[in-house]
């Protein structure tokens, strides 16, 4: 039956019969970003898991594989057709010349091609003669009706030959058409004839080889009964052909008509004594009649009619066009072929050449034939068609008298006229003209997507790094930019070509040396200054440094030589410098074909260096052809042995690709470097490519190291592996000198044979007996079953699961506790009793450990439930989703099951439960009533003598049990088992400065691999005041590159922070911090935590004074336990090493066994300048300075606080109470007894309240103080008036009151590292190594380089200018904006933030150009959920992380940081964000008062009410949120 849907495009009409005929469709494409007329339409049936026809597949689904039209698309035909599988493939016609050794391959195989002829408004047709002996059969189209036919004929033409077949049209003949209905299911069915297709697809074709000839033919065996009873032979295809259209074939008089049509190889040499009859070969005659074959069930169907040449004219023409070219129906003019006796003759079936088909459809009254083709390059004097017709027609007297060729041009309707009078004039003439043009030969530019070669913006990563190594050196052979006289960018940019290019560049340089010797004794220069000059650089000419170095002198004193030697010398000046030859595979731009540039330059041993880019995505390897596989590359140089190689990818490690490339450099001989860089599409985002390039590397997939035999003779390993996760893995199998392919496996498998013995096997069984004894032994002692899943990202369900299950033990029942996603889903219908526990995550989806159990049960229409009693526990959040559109995002996952479960066939336990946070005791309210229900409907209700249940394990319990912060955190760290620690101990480190985390960014890939997550650990600094020495700063680089992941991170809390720390190197990194003379201690946890400052660039001696302040807090409020030195610096040799502090006692004076209720911040902001956010934190102290101008000391506000939890009105952020004024010689006192009433009274059972503000908010602020100052002895004093004016940062140079220079750099989102566009992370290093001042870390994430004498500026500036740090011309929303680090390593990250706020910026940044705002400062902040690290709640506008890609809204915070802001939006995606964030800019930019802050506007003009208090925070939110609140 036909589809309703309109098909209005070639492309579409053949595309949609591809996907319905093909188990794999090549779509050739411009690019992977840019569409051919075929890949959209197959994209989209992809997309919609639209079934195929034909797919055996186990969901029935068309593979669609996109390649490149440069990259040998055809290379990926091999594996699929010889496994079995139908192939076609969807491409243009440039593909075609350099394709002809796969075409010539591939004939005898049951592929089609379908072409697209180019250039779309005048394709040459000399694409498809060029190729037309390959031996397959071709098909032309000329309408959009006929291209929907022909594609179905050529698919089942395909399968009943089993041979090629190569379906051309051209696109822009056809677009013309008016739509047409789309294909007919039935009618595809029946043509494709599927019992041939199944017959195919069981019978896997043998062998390997891409290149050299297998010898498959297509044959025709003698009929479906023989081969039925007989087995084929290995890699025969066995197809019928209709009884109705065969024919006796007098050529073949011996065989019986043929019914059936198989490929095979050609058969083997019969011994002499038997006599085997031979298989026939298909020939043209069986190709034509199963295309008749084909064509009679279209006609039948339809009522189509279709032949092999098919004529327009009179019966009784005397002049006949014969067109092979576009648009035939262009010169089917009857008004002319009337008057002229001229009939129109065109090639449906091309080839075979059916010579006899030809003469039965010319007329008998013919007497001139015109053959036009559209031939653009033409290699021979005559046409090929011309040929194909004078080898056909006789031509003679009575018959066709007269053949001539002609040149087709460019037609249009408004020239044909004037072209079908030409065409009659001369070949009615008495001496007609061969090969006269008709029409333009020049055509319009052609509009579509041109088939050109582009380096894509993602490759150039490596590009720059490369010019970044080697600047005036580097010479890239196959650049795209080259310019090669007289060759096409296609073959220049190939690895081939460059190699050539780069040999023949190699003996230019050595005659250079040559000439330079010579003219440096020659006397001809007009000074001798060049002689001794040239004679130095000639003896140096092979060490590209000490060339370099002469080089420039040498071209200065040439230019001003004016001599006819200088001159010559100076037109090759580029030889001077030893160049660094490099050639470039790509796929995207400069394919290296059958991988033979590797070949030739390993095989060649000259010095030059390859760089071989692999963009093959991790998740789309298994789809990837092995054919295609890079990274074998480097296993195959090293087996060459003369070769350096290395695996770099500069989104895992930019430091390993720059080590790596310098070392291809500086090595005699080839050098491979196999590159990663992932992506799907061209214009992929570096997210993209960081997060595939994470997992390919951390899995294993692509290893990094560097392989130097030079290195053995230093007595050096000559294999270096950098990555870390596979270390163990890759060094076993250098061990065991394993080979090519052994040395990529992540894990060896060995034979059966090898691996297992009788003994073991033996042993094997009798555990299996003992443990089914063992479970039969329970079946007698327990109850009824009950299996409990659970499904949780934050531990809520896994949790609640463990304690029903310990629950249900003690009343009898066997249980068994698990995951969803490491149950067996086969196992469901077995079950007697099951409960499921989920909670709800992201918009309304399964937790990650739920998903794969819900992806095997939702679709799965084969379990029945019938035995099967289920209930199902719901946790989520009413209020999560506000929006009425959303709502049906509470608990989904658990009613989704619920549902699927009852529909199975299982019966309920109990109905639904349904936890909600919003309840009084949140979920607790709904479980509490559900489990009763549980225990009832399993009759275990009323059992009497349970045990006491023990309480949760809690925070202080775990402070309690620790020992003073010891707990069993030295025996995790000696575990090797695992990369993770102990729940307990992930608490405890804490207090150490450090939290566990793992890479969420392959948290899955990992799972899918049966790998635990990748932790590793984050590490803070404890740097009070964020004031760094340049020593220090080079040490934290250092370990950062040898013990993190490469880069650092400036915190909010002016410290530094490392991440991707593994659990083997937490420890040193925390020594050599401490050999820094820092400390992490008490950097988290329950304690006091690092003691912020204002920087102030332009006040030294003001600012020396106010960090003596933060200094001493931060040491008198330092936890005193010794557990730190005990646990992390204590050497190999049992012995301690001084830790940068005192902590030297075994108890806690201040803290006590407990330590606080939760953290506690202080920070110090000096007015004017708020830039620690000063009202914050738990204590905020503005510094007054005295009448001398000296410090006086500190109005002190407490209870502020930015932790806040989405939808839970009983959690807020809030901004700090004054308390009053102190002196400074009092403030640490007065911090210590303000933490010391916040020890006593904050609230230990509830950690959502256990902050300061809520101690605060709950005692009042009088009694709170007044509790402080009895402890304290003394009274807080009167405020002290002051104002600030902002809390940003001031860039650039600034000069203090000393003479001093002070520069302040921009750091976006505080990430020191190195990229291929910024080496931030190398120029810093650089400038530490020669500054003489210090560093300062700010509060907003950017750094101060400060105490700059004026003799060191120049210097430091030119270092600045040569690394790009002396750039602040960012926008005023960029220099003011500022983001938490969230994904990937953060485990409380419910979305980006880091990552993504500097990509949102940018495309707000044209609409803040557009109305005048570029400069002006907006704080906009983002974090990752809503804890608040990067202080969201007092920007002017914020978005906090609430699900993947999805934010809470804020707006109307205080400029200077005073005053909270207020929900605008929930839930809103980046779409919605530009939609309100570009008006409401315009409208600020129109609107808005002189000096009016963006915050104080919105307040303003009524978009949101102004935050008063915390306690204020969710009241008067905008209607159309708190409405569906």
């Amino acid at each position: 039956m036909a589809s309703s849907h309109p098909v209005k495009t070639a492309g579409e009409a053949v595309a949609r019969i591809a996907y319905l005929a093909s188990d794999v469709v090549v779509s050739v494409q411009p690019s992977l970003a840019a569409d051919s007329e075929f890949s959209a339409t197959l994209k989209s049936f992809a997309q919609a898991k639209t079934a195929s026809i034909v797919a055996n597949s186990d969901d029935g689904i068309t593979e669609i594989q996109s390649v490149r039209h440069n990259a040998d698309p055809l290379l990926s035909v091999f594996t699929p057709i010889r496994a079995g599988r139908l192939v076609s493939v969807t491409t243009s016609s440039v593909i075609l010349l350099s394709s002809v050794a796969r075409l010539y391959k591939l004939a005898n195989y049951p592929v089609v091609l379908h072409v697209a002829l180019h250039p779309d408004n005048y394709p040459d047709y000399s694409a498809i003669t060029a190729v037309r002996n390959a031996g397959w059969s071709f098909l032309q189209s000329g309408s959009l009706q006929e291209a929907q036919d022909m594609a179905l004929t050529a698919h089942a033409l395909a399968v009943r030959s089993g041979k090629g077949v190569i379906h051309f049209f051209n696109p822009a003949a056809v677009a013309k058409d008016k739509p047409i209905a789309a294909e007919d299911h039935d009618v595809v069915l029946d043509a494709l004839h599927i019992e041939s297709v199944r017959r195919f697809q069981a019978a896997p074709i043998p062998g390997q080889s891409v290149y050299a000839d297998d010898g498959r033919i297509a044959t025709v065996s003698e009929s479906v009964e023989a081969v039925a009873s007989v087995p084929a032979p290995a890699g025969q295809l066995t197809i019928p052909l209709d009884a109705s259209t065969s024919k006796a074939n007098s050529s073949r008089a011996s065989v019986k008509s043929s019914e059936q049509s198989t490929t095979s190889s050609p058969p083997a040499t019969s011994p002499a004594t038997t006599i085997e009859p031979s298989v026939p070969a298909v020939t043209s005659e069986d190709i034509y009649q199963y295309v008749s074959s084909v064509w009679s069930k279209l006609e039948a169907a339809t009522g189509r009619k279709y032949s092999a040449f098919e004529y327009t004219g009179p019966a009784n023409a005397e002049n006949i066009l014969f067109v092979f070219g576009s648009d035939a129906s262009l010169f089917t003019n009857r008004d002319f072929a009337a008057k002229n006796s001229t009939g129109v003759l065109v090639p449906r079936l091309y080839r075979p050449w059916l010579a006899a088909k030809l003469l039965e459809v010319i007329p008998k009254s013919a007497k001139r034939i015109a053959v036009l083709e559209q031939i653009s390059r033409k290699t021979t004097k005559w046409g090929p068609t011309l040929l194909d017709v004078l080898t056909s027609v006789k031509s003679g007297p009575g018959g066709v008298e007269t053949i001539v060729g002609y040149h087709l041009g460019y037609l249009t309707p408004e020239t044909i006229d004037q072209a079908l009078r030409g065409i009659h004039q001369n070949l009615t003439a008495a001496k007609p003209i061969q090969n006269l043009e008709v029409g333009a030969q020049e055509a319009p530019a052609a509009e579509g997507s041109e088939y050109n070669l582009e380096k894509p913006k993602v490759e150039t990563a490596y590009n720059k790094i490369l010019n970044q190594l080697f600047n005036d050196r580097l010479y890239v052979a196959n650049a795209l930019e080259s310019d090669n006289a007289g060759v096409s960018n296609t073959i220049a940019a190939t690895p081939e070509f460059g190699f050539g290019s780069l040999l023949a560049r190699k003996e230019h340089r050595q005659r250079f040396v040559a000439d330079v010797k010579r003219a440096a004794v020659s006397g001809k220069f007009g000074s001798s200054a060049p002689n001794s000059l040239l004679a130095r650089w000639s003896s140096v000419a092979d060490d590209a440094r000490k060339s370099d170095e002469v080089a420039e002198e040498i071209e200065t004193q040439l230019a001003a030589d004016k001599s006819d030697a200088a001159r010559s010398l100076l037109e090759a000046k580029q030889f001077f410098r030893k160049e660094s030859l490099w050639l470039v595979g790509s796929d995207a731009w400069s394919y290296d074909l059958g991988n033979s540039g590797v070949h030739h330059v390993l095989a060649s041993g000259e010095n030059v260096n390859v760089l071989i880019i692999d963009s093959t995505p991790y998740s789309e390897r298994a789809a990837a052809d092995a054919n295609r596989r890079k990274k074998d590359i480097g296993l195959y140089a090293m087996n060459f042995g003369n070769a350096y190689v290395a695996s770099v990818a500069v989104y895992s490690s930019y430091t390993q690709v720059l080590q790596a490339m310098d070392e291809a450099d500086k090595f005699n001989g080839p050098s491979i470097v196999m590159a990663y860089l992932p992506y799907f599409g061209e214009h992929d985002s570096p997210l993209t490519i960081l997060r595939e390039t994470k997992t390919a590397v951390d899995l294993g997939y692509w290893p990094l190291y560097r392989w130097n035999p030079e290195n053995e003779a230093k007595g050096e390993p000559s294999f270096s592996l950098d990555s870390e996760r596979i270390k163990k893995e890759l060094k076993s199998f250098l061990d065991r000198d394993n080979k090519l392919t052994q040395l990529m496996q992540k894990e060896p498998k060995f034979a059966a044979s090898l691996a297992q013995d009788f003994g073991t096997e033996v042993r094997e069984q009798q555990k299996r007996r003992a443990r089914d004894a063992y479970n039969v032994l329970l079946e007698g002692l327990f109850g009824a079953p009950l299996t409990i899943l659970y499904a949780s990202d934050n531990g809520n369900a896994t949790n609640l699961a463990k304690r029903l299950g310990n629950r249900g033990r003690a009343r009898g029942l066997k249980t068994a506790v698990m995951a969803m996603e490491d149950y067996p889903v086969e196992d469901l219908p077995a079950e007697e009793n099951i409960v499921f526990i989920t909670s709800t995550a992201g918009q309304g989806e399964f937790p990650q450990n739920g998903r794969p159990f819900w992806d095997a049960v939702k679709d799965n229409t084969d379990l029945d439930l019938a035995t099967v009693n289920f209930s199902v526990m719901a946790l989520g959040d009413s209020h999560y989703w506000p929006r009425k559109e959303d709502r049906v995002y509470y608990n989904k996952p658990g009613k989704d099951l619920d549902k699927l479960l009852a529909n199975l066939g299982g019966k309920r336990l109990a109905d639904i439960g349904l936890g909600d946070d919003q309840d009084p005791d949140g979920f607790q309210t709904g479980y509490q009533d559900w489990e009763p229900k549980i225990w009832q409907a399993l009759g275990v209700d009323k059992v009497e003598g349970l045990p006491e249940e023990p309480p949760p394990l809690t925070n202080e319990d775990m402070k309690i049990q620790s020992n003073y912060l010891r707990g069993t955190i030295v025996e995790g760290l000696n575990d090797t088992s695992t990369g993770a620690i102990s729940a307990s101990d992930q608490q405890l480190t804490k207090f150490h400065g450090t939290y566990m985390q793992d890479e969420r960014d392959i948290r899955d890939e990992r799972k899918a691999q049966g790998l635990e997550p990748a932790y590793s650990f984050m590490i803070r600094c404890r740097l009070p005041g964020g004031i760094s020495t340049p020593k220090q700063w080079i040490q934290m680089d250092d370990i950062a590159n040898e013990l993190g992941n490469e880069t650092m991170k400036l915190t909010t809390r002016q410290t530094f922070q490392f991440h991707g720390v593994v659990k083997s190197k937490l420890k040193p990194a925390m020594q050599a911090i401490n050999r820094a003379l820092m400390t992490t201690l008490a950097a988290c946890g329950d304690v006091n935590r690092n003691v912020m400052c204002s920087s102030l660039p332009t006040q030294s001696a003001y600012h020396r004074e106010v960090f003596a302040s933060s200094k001493l807090i931060s040491d008198h409020l330092l936890p005193s336990t010794t557990a730190y030195h005990e646990i992390w610096l204590t050497d190999d040799d049992g012995k301690k090493t001084q830790v940068a502090g005192d902590a030297v006692q075994d108890f806690e004076p201040l803290y006590g066994p407990t330590y606080l209720p939760r953290k506690f911040k202080i920070t110090i902001a000096i007015p004017p300048h708020n830039d620690t956010d000063v009202y914050a934190h738990d204590i905020g102290l503005i510094a007054i300075k005295g009448a001398d101008g000296k410090l006086a000391g500190y109005n002190l506000l407490a209870g502020g606080g930015m932790g806040s939890t989405h939808n839970n009105k009983k959690t807020y952020p809030q901004t700090g109470r004054m308390f009053g004024f102190v002196e400074t010689k009092d403030v640490h006192i007065a911090c210590e007894k303000v933490m010391l009433v916040q020890r006593d009274f904050g609230d230990r059972k509830n950690r959502k309240h256990a902050r300061l503000k809520y101690t605060i908010d709950d005692m009042g602020v009088e009694t709170f103080k007044g509790k402080v100052e009895e402890l304290w002895g003394k009274k807080f004093g009167a405020p002290k008036p002051f104002h600030f004016d902002s809390n940003i940062d001031t860039f650039g140079w600034l000069r203090d009151e000393k003479g001093l220079n002070h520069f302040t750099f921009f750091i976006e989102n505080g990430r020191i590292e190195d990229t291929p566009t910024f080496q931030m992370k190398t120029g810093l290093r650089e400038i530490a190594k020669v500054h003489k001042g210090e560093f300062r870390l700010t509060g907003n994430q950017h750094l101060i380089l400060s105490n700059v004498t004026d003799e060191d500026v120049d210097s430091l500036k030119a270092l600045m200018k040569k690394y790009k740090l002396d750039n602040v011309q960012f926008s005023g929303l960029r220099l003011s904006s500022s983001a938490c680090v969230a994904f990937p390593t953060c485990g409380l990250a419910m979305a980006e933030s880091e990552r993504y706020l500097p990509e949102l910026i940018s495309k707000l940044e044209d609409c803040l150009e557009e109305n005048g705002l570029r400069q002006d400062s907006i704080v906009m902040r983002m974090t990752g959920c809503p804890n608040g690290c990067a202080r969201p709640w007092l920007a002017e506008v914020a978005f906090v992380g609430k699900a993947y890609g999805a934010y809470n809204m804020y707006l109307g915070g205080g400029y200077h940081g005073q005053r909270l802001n207020k929900l605008y939006r929930q839930s809103i995606k980046e779409d919605e964000i530009l939609a309100i964030m570009k008006p409401l800019l315009k409208r600020y930019a129109l609107e808005r008062n002189d000096g009016e802050h963006f915050g104080d506007f919105v307040i303003r003009v009524g978009i949101i009410t102004a935050t008063r208090d915390g306690k204020d925070f969710h009241d008067d939110i905008p209607e159309d949120e708190s409405d569906e609140e």
